[in-house]
């Protein structure tokens, strides 16, 4: 089954799962905005997404520039940022298996079927 970071805040993330929803696939859902992720979940994400987490931060977000643009933040730090603050997550990212896309456009998902 299909999991999908998602915010239903997100018109990109509405976007992927209505792509799936066309195609009949399964899916489930991770609100991460009130779901807390850990350290765990997030390196194995990196790893399925092959990818650092600096790939996967929405640095134009207010919360970044005030807070942590200025800072050298290692890999562990940033995965802590993501956790105290997953707004900073890109959205949507779809986990399939070992696989994981940023589903943007939703049209990504079909790299992980």
């Amino acid at each position: 089954m299909i999991q999908v970071l998602h915010n239903s805040r997100c018109s990109k993330s509405r976007e992927a799962l209505a792509w799936l929803d066309e195609r009949k696939i399964n899916y489930e859902t991770i609100d991460y905005l009130n779901e807390e992720l850990t350290p765990f979940f997030l390196e194995d994400l990196l790893d399925k997404l092959g990818v650092e987490a600096s790939e996967i931060l929405r640095t134009n977000e207010a919360v970044w520039k005030e807070n942590y643009q200025h800072l050298d933040l290692s890999e562990e730090e940033l995965l802590m940022v993501m956790i105290e603050e997953p707004k900073l997550i890109q959205r949507p990212i779809a986990i399939h298996g070992d696989l994981a896309v940023v589903a943007r456009p939703a049209e990504r998902l079909a790299e992980i079927l």
